[in-house]
């Protein structure tokens, strides 16, 4: 092989925390070489969150024209033309590849489409896409290849060629009767639009509730909002085995504590979780170290265990947001300088994208009793909001935690219209360490959702004692 290419800094992937590192470096002078096997500016903006989300808004707008006579609108029968909400989705992909290329051609930074491999401590040899190879060798090295979808072992599963949430969101047809293995966030946001898009829809999970990670209370909203709008969840259902290829007619059977059965449908999505895309791009030749689910190991700086290489986002066991994936990018850039910037001291929330949406920051009522972390709690119904009784949209409820023993939020959970907004203000009064009265008087605009805060911190109990 010939000698490798000399960079300063080679980043392999181009998610959300590589690129913004590799424009950033490239504009300081450094040069810099982006790997990029198929999507360019990672899966974000080709086939996660920017596609899903632009989905999602589509079965909203779907979802209102149905019910529009409740507002006093009267139209015509309503049809779903999934090859148009495609359209609309491949556009603002499109519109991205093309921000994104000229991002890098504004920064010097180079791209390189291609598969990527490490055969030594910070070399990288790429297969390139259009044919030949090259290979790269930097001072430093950004590892940023994130994840895919897991595929359980499930007998008859592979076989029946599920979708992902990739394949999901190029469906020119609505399916006729879509199974969703697995309640986490992905499987529940694609449930709800493809049932707003005319599917009929069967979620099963195997767990005591949709949604493992989130209260009781907030799984409960989120499954009688999905059952309000006809989906089927089955929860406590061990998938046992698959039958059928999808598209065209697939059985699951499970195991649920009233005996087995069989669901039987025509689409089948699998979302249950992510696997590192760490396997097989030579990590060890490089002295890389992965842990026993093969994400990279890296310390609270991001550095791995090899001199001069760092790892970003969901490869390296970053929780799975690309907001996280940002953060990460300021950490390793700092770091890269001489900072010694960590992750240890991030407050950091999530957001799914249902209707009504769902946000959390900070602990949960869970979380706290877990920890043992004594917390006075107060919950407002999204009812009380008097935004609500305007515009309809009463499901849900604000909850908040602060400390037992002074005045300190520390954490807040909210399922209802515009969530996801009003999670971002809880998040500030935290970060300022802000007690909660400053939150609780605060002359809040009228009328709006965030409004409930104040009769929310309102009921915060007294001390005790």
């Amino acid at each position: 092989m010939a000698q490798p290419e000399a960079f300063d800094v080679v980043v392999l992937g181009s998610g959300q925390g590589g690129k913004l590192l590799a424009w950033h470096l490239a504009r300081s002078g450094r040069k810099v070489a982006v790997v990029e096997r198929r999507w360019v500016g990672g899966s974000c903006p080709a086939v996660a969150c920017m596609p899903s989300k632009n989905e999602l808004w589509s079965a909203r707008i779907i979802h209102l024209v149905h019910n529009a006579a409740r507002f006093g609108a009267r139209t015509g029968e309503v049809q779903t033309d999934m090859r148009m909400v495609r359209q609309r989705k491949q556009a603002m992909i499109d519109r991205e590849i093309a921000l994104h290329l000229q991002a890098y051609r504004a920064s010097g930074a180079e791209l390189i489409m291609g598969t990527g491999r490490l055969i030594g401590p910070r070399t990288v040899e790429v297969t390139l896409n259009e044919g030949g190879s090259r290979a790269l060798a930097g001072e430093a090295l950004v590892i940023n290849v994130g994840s895919h979808a897991a595929i359980p072992e499930v007998p008859g599963l592979r076989d029946a060629q599920p979708l992902t949430h990739i394949e999901a969101l190029e469906l020119g047809e609505a399916p006729p009767h879509l199974i969703v293995l697995g309640g986490g966030y992905t499987g529940i946001e694609l449930a709800q639009a493809y049932r707003r898009f005319g599917s009929r829809v069967t979620i099963i999970e195997p767990g005591p509730q949709i949604m493992a990670r989130e209260d009781p209370d907030v799984a409960e909203v989120v499954a009688g909002v999905l059952g309000d709008e006809g989906m089927d969840i089955l929860v406590g259902a061990q998938p046992l085995s698959v039958d059928g290829r999808n598209a065209q007619s697939v059985s699951v059977k499970v195991r649920t504590a009233a005996g087995e059965r069989t669901v039987e449908g025509s689409h089948i999505l699998v979302a249950t979780g992510r696997v590192p895309n760490t396997a097989d791009i030579g990590l060890d030749k490089a002295g890389i170290a992965v842990d026993a689910r093969g994400f990279i190991r890296v310390d609270e700086r991001l550095a791995t265990t090899a001199a001069g290489a760092w790892a970003i986002g969901e490869c390296a066991g970053s929780p799975q947001f690309t907001h996280v994936s940002v953060d990460d990018f300021r950490i390793v850039r700092d770091n890269m300088a001489g900072g010694n910037r960590r992750t240890s001291d991030r407050l950091i929330p999530h957001v799914m994208f249902t209707d009504p949406p769902l946000a959390q920051i900070g602990l949960s009522e869970g979380e706290a009793r877990r920890l043992g972390i004594a917390v006075r709690v107060a919950r407002l119904p999204m009812r009380n909001v008097l935004r609500t009784a305007t515009t309809g949209e009463t499901e849900g409820f604000m909850k908040a935690l602060v400390g037992a023993n002074d005045d300190r939020i520390l954490g807040f959970t909210m399922i209802g219209s515009d969530a996801g907004e009003i999670v971002a203000a809880v998040q500030t009064a935290m970060l300022a360490e802000l007690p909660y009265p400053r939150l609780r008087d605060a002359v809040i605009a009228h009328l709006t959702v965030a409004e409930g805060l104040g009769p929310l911190f309102e009921s915060i109990p007294a001390k005790s004692g």
